[in-house]
């Protein structure tokens, strides 16, 4: 049974619906790929699908608009999915579980998908309503913009006419985005050892940390599950031997859960489980205004012998991510309050062979993002750890004449009777790879309120929402 069918625009919010129900996560976007190019097929639109599934949609101007500048609506067709630790669902298969409560959508038990679903609902109700006013549209969806902007940076947009890009993939209404940081993706490696070790085994696991976006909320002041894991194990009171370690799920996640399995010798299990509990109880205390739900569990196993990381590499391993950098590396010199340059260690896992530390890197510098790169390989060579980038992709840069950024503002003081925000974000958007694709490129991004994005708290203001397209609407308008 739909959820939103009340909802006013209607248009968006069944597309929103539509979008919700077809499973989406990074690098399977096969299935909503495939609706996108079925909805074009059916209005009769020109579109293009690449091997990697992005789409290109193109609806000519409208009567009296063919001399106007055609407009780029750009937004991405791939989502962050997390679920809550009790949630069964399976996100690579199954749509979701859409909840209203009150001005708000979510899902229950998972992320949203707001991020962003509501920008491809945006491009498709414009798309589909041929009353509407406009110039040549070009509607640009990529895949994998949330594992590293993959899918901008294989496409080809050489069939597109515009040179002004609207990107809706921004979270705070009357705020728009004239910049952003670069960035990367970085996997640290490390070789491990494992033999059979004997002894009780300790199952410790944190849980209930409020998470978040490593870029927009990297300056929150949030735990890192990770992180936190490492200094457990630090400070527990005697060698420990690590069976398994796995925590956080997305580079660009700050983690909120982290397990780790660890042997100890049977005589020296009570003191260890004391030194860990003592440990987190100073982290809570630490931590207890931006992760009031933090919460760890110690389970104890007892006459254990399996395959550990020997007690040798288990310490090279926690002196690893103890010695990496994380969080915020340098706040902006030239923008208040704008962090410069940060990384976020967002998945740990363990292998037979391996841990391996998966981190996302961002800075709106270009020398301070390959200076911290150089950084993390310093210090994994070190230990004899191995680094490898992916994903690399440019900042956004500020655009000092912007005439589409004049039109926005403008329109957006006759809409509301204040000015907009007009700031740069330390994340990702995919205006700088498309800006290295087309020369002259002038670009705004901008959306409506969504909170706790990439977490299972996520929602989407339905005010908002319908304000901002009505905005959207305006600016496509404009001649």
């Amino acid at each position: 049974m739909r959820v939103l069918t009340d909802l006013e625009p209607k248009n968006v919010f069944s597309f929103f619906e539509d979008i919700c129900s077809i499973p989406h996560p990074s690098y399977k976007e096969e299935k909503i790929s495939n609706y996108l190019v079925e909805f074009a097929k059916a209005r009769g639109l020109e579109h293009y699908q690449d091997e990697l599934h992005n789409v290109i949609i193109i609806k000519e101007a409208s009567e009296g608009y063919e001399d106007v500048e055609p407009i780029i609506l750009q937004g991405h067709m791939d989502m962050v999915c997390e679920k809550a630790p009790d949630c069964d669902k399976d996100m690579d298969e199954e749509g979701l579980d859409l909840l209203i409560d009150g001005d708000f959508i979510s899902a229950k038990g998972t992320t949203l998908g707001g991020d962003d679903g509501i920008a491809v609902a945006y491009a498709l109700a414009i798309l589909d309503d041929d009353s509407l006013s406009h110039p040549r549209l070009e509607f640009v969806c990529t895949v994998c913009e949330e594992v590293g902007m993959e899918g901008a940076t294989g496409i080809d947009v050489s069939m597109l006419k515009g040179k002004k890009l609207l990107n809706m993939d921004s979270e705070e209404e009357g705020v728009m985005l004239a910049s952003c940081a670069g960035g990367c993706r970085a996997d640290v490696k490390l070789p491990v050892e494992r033999e059979t070790v004997s002894g009780t085994k300790l199952t410790v696991s944190l849980s209930g940390l409020t998470g978040g976006h490593s870029g927009s909320e990297i300056d929150k002041g949030r735990g890192n599950a990770n992180i936190l894991m490492s200094r457990l194990l630090r400070d527990a009171s005697a060698p420990v031997a690590i069976a398994s370690i796995d925590g956080g799920r997305k580079d660009n996640a700050i983690p909120r859960e982290c397990t780790a399995q660890i042997i100890v010798a049977p005589d020296e299990a009570a003191a260890v489980k004391a030194s860990i509990e003592q440990a987190a109880a100073e982290i809570a205390e630490e931590f207890k205004a931006s992760d009031p739900d933090l919460k760890l569990t110690v389970s104890e196993e007892t006459d254990c012998s399996e395959s550990a990381i020997s007690a040798k590499d288990s310490a090279r391993v926690i002196a690893l991510i103890e010695a990496l950098p994380n969080g915020i590396i340098r706040m902006s010199r030239e923008i208040d309050k704008l962090v410069e340059t940060s990384l976020n260690l967002g998945v740990l896992k363990s292998d037979d062979a391996a841990v391996t530390l998966r981190y996302a890197v961002r800075s709106s510098v270009g020398v301070a993002k390959k200076s911290l790169k150089n950084q993390l390989v310093c210090i994994a060579g070190a230990v004899a750890a191995e680094v490898t980038f992916e994903g690399d992709y440019p900042a956004w840069e500020y655009k000092k004449d912007s005439k589409l950024r004049e039109d926005m503002v403008r329109i957006f003081e006759e809409m509301y009777g204040k000015k907009p925000t007009v700031e740069a974000i330390h994340a990702g958007v995919e205006c700088g790879l498309l800006s290295g694709k087309i020369e002259g490129l002038d670009c705004i991004s901008m959306g409506p309120d969504m909170y706790d994005i990439h977490t299972t708290e996520e929602r989407l203001s339905i005010s908002s929402a319908k304000r901002s397209y009505e905005y959207i609407l305006r600016v496509i308008a404009c001649k």
